[in-house]
């Protein structure tokens, strides 16, 4: 049964060496030259010459390779089918939709599978029939998981019927993602329709409920969840004590602290999380307690924690976590102290921007912004010439495994966003005309779908309460009556070089 993968479209990179001058490269980072090549092996008699070649393409992710794999829909060899299905998917251009949704009715379940995976990257909502279709009548489990899958990428309102339906489907597989997928969809009441499945025979089912019911704070459904909590194996209960801190109700507070003892890490991690969340009062005591914790994951979300039910004077002991060896401690300890405030640890945050870990760096960025520490702004600039904007649909942070669902890092989504909002905050603190000028001229540059989308900023603790999309983050970090000026020939080629 195939399993849903975090897998993200390649960045660009630089080739391999060619008489001491980089080959230009396709997004994944094989050379450009190399695909005539690749699309003449598509037309090889071998059939592992154009299995080798469809896998390559996808690896390149470059649009210029795209017909030639959607002629390979066509090859009487499933595995090529399947990978080309795939490399479509990995491209996610919208005129690979008609090509792929013909392929729903391949005679191979796991090239149908395929298919659907790739229509969910495509992001075309004009799929969302077809798909709903292979979710209702499609005799295969895995096509009707892969279906349910796409719909929540999709997360279109016209699926919900079916994927009402799909809740009482014979494959736990495709009740988890029907969950998922409702939560996505919109739907106001999605909360009331799962609660019935917090007591599915599925674990994996189980634990996503539990997430939507947190997601959505459902307070309907506390007393669902601390029963469940009181009778759940150990390695069910971080979802039900997230979903309880997010709800954040008084009656679950004692079972909250309870878990922050337990001996299973997880459940530690989790329990202090969402005492943080809710903000209890007895939070940062057993936040503090937990700082010294044997795992470095609950020393992070102890700093974390402090740092949103702390005082300045918690400061000192949160520092201490910046030079923990794993990168997890650091980047709970730059969140708190980004929030605590005070002059603590700024030489220590400043160096953490070029911190190996993306998640580091990004909670860095977050960090020196809630300070107003100017002396990180020359580091900020270089680190978003180099940043993409993203694209204008965000990608899930939810990862599917064996039995239960996990967050997927999407820090190098949020970079950008999370630089400009930072670089904004310095200027109203020192204002730097050099700085100005860039974003306004940056801002410029990118296409109306960018600056429209919601921007995609560090949330430390629980979510955002304030919903802004990249334009307004652009407009906050300017300056009234600011005239301006052209911008330099350089900046015009780190734009350039951002934007490709």
């Amino acid at each position: 049964m195939a399993e849903r993968t975090a897998t993200r479209p390649g960045r660009s990179s630089e080739g391999p060496a060619d008489r001491g001058r980089p080959a230009p490269s396709g997004p994944g980072g094989a050379p450009r030259h190399d695909l005539p090549q690749l699309l003449r092996d598509l037309r090889s008699p071998r059939k592992a010459r154009r299995r080798r070649a469809v896998l390559a393409l996808g690896a390149v992710g470059d649009a210029a390779g795209r017909r030639g794999l959607e002629r390979a829909l066509a090859d009487p060899d499933a595995g090529v089918r399947l990978g080309a299905a795939s490399a479509l998917g990995t491209i996610g251009h919208a005129a690979s939709r008609v090509a792929l949704e013909k392929l729903l009715q391949d005679r191979n379940w796991n090239v149908q599978a395929q298919a659907a995976y790739a229509l969910g990257r495509v992001g075309d909502r004009r799929s969302v029939p077809r798909l709903v279709a292979g979710l209702r009548r499609d005799p295969s489990a895995l096509v009707r998981n892969a279906c349910a899958l796409a719909l929540a990428r999709l997360g279109d309102p016209r699926a919900i019927p079916a994927l009402e339906a799909a809740l009482a489907d014979p494959s736990d597989r495709v009740r988890r993602e029907a969950v998922i997928a409702l939560e996505r969809s919109g739907d106001p009441s999605v909360a009331r329709k799962v609660l019935p499945y917090l007591s599915d025979p599925s674990p994996r089912v189980r634990n996503a409920v539990a997430v939507v019911l947190g997601t959505r704070r459902a307070r309907e459904a506390v007393p669902a969840l601390l029963e469940r909590l009181r009778t759940s194996e150990t390695w069910e209960r971080p979802a039900l004590l997230v979903a309880l801190g997010r709800i954040g109700t008084p009656e679950c507070v004692p079972a909250l602290v309870r878990a922050s003892h337990d001996a299973m890490t997880a459940v530690r991690v989790c329990s202090i999380h969402a005492l943080g969340e809710m903000r209890a009062p007895v939070a940062a005591t057993i936040a503090r307690a937990r700082l010294s914790d044997r795992s470095w994951a609950v020393r992070g979300a102890a700093a974390l924690a402090l740092g949103t039910v702390g005082s300045p004077r918690d400061a000192s002991r949160v520092s201490q976590l910046l030079g923990d060896p794993h990168p997890w401690p650091r980047r709970g300890a730059l969140y708190a102290l980004g929030r605590l405030g005070g002059s603590r640890g700024r030489s220590e945050i400043r160096a953490a921007l070029v911190d190996p870990d993306d998640e580091v760096r990004l909670a860095a960025v977050w960090a020196v912004g809630q300070l107003g520490d100017v002396r990180s702004r020359p580091r900020l600039l270089r680190l978003l010439s180099e940043a993409r904007a993203g694209d204008p649909v965000d990608r899930p942070t939810l990862s599917v495994g064996e039995g239960a669902v996990r967050l997927v890092s999407d820090a190098p989504d949020r970079m950008f966003d999370a630089l400009v909002e930072a670089i904004g905050a310095l200027a109203r603190v020192a204002p730097d005309p050099a700085s100005e000028r860039y974003l306004r001229h940056l801002e410029r540059s990118l296409p109306p779908a960018l600056l429209e989308r919601s921007a995609r900023r560090p949330v430390p603790l629980g979510p955002d309460r304030e919903t802004l999309t990249v334009r307004q983050l652009f407009e906050r970090s300017r300056r009234s009556g600011d005239r301006d000026p052209p911008v330099r020939r350089p900046v015009r080629a780190a734009v350039r070089r951002r934007r490709g």
